[in-house]
Parts: C-alpha cells; sequence; structure tokens
C-alpha cells in the first residue's frame, strides 16, 4: 500500500510540473510570436506607475 501511495505522488507531481512548464512555455512563445509591437505594454506600464516609489524591504 505505501509502495502504491508513493507512486501515486510522484504521478501527480510530474503531472503538476509539467503542466505547469508547458503554460509557461506556450505563453511564452506566443508572446514571441504574436505579441506584435505591445509585447512590453504591461511591463512600461508598471515601471511607470512604479516610478518615484521608495525600496521597502532587501539589504542596501
Amino acid at each position: 500500500m505505501g509502495a502504491y501511495i508513493m507512486d501515486l505522488t510522484i504521478v501527480a507531481g510530474l503531472v503538476i510540473a509539467i503542466t505547469a512548464l508547458m503554460g509557461v512555455m506556450t505563453n511564452g512563445v506566443g508572446e514571441k510570436l504574436f505579441g506584435g509591437k505591445n509585447k512590453s505594454e504591461f511591463v512600461d506600464q508598471c515601471a511607470k506607475f512604479t516610478t518615484g516609489w521608495k525600496s521597502v524591504g532587501g539589504k542596501k
């Protein structure tokens, strides 16, 4: 019974990991191929919005 639970856990972990990686890779390929001129639209907007904010946390 213990071997069954271990096998089930390993397979479930692999399925979750592979699914997550496929989503990230597909998103990256989609942005590169179909992004056009607006690839960094949200990154640029976020950078404009956070300009002038104080840094919090971390080492100085």
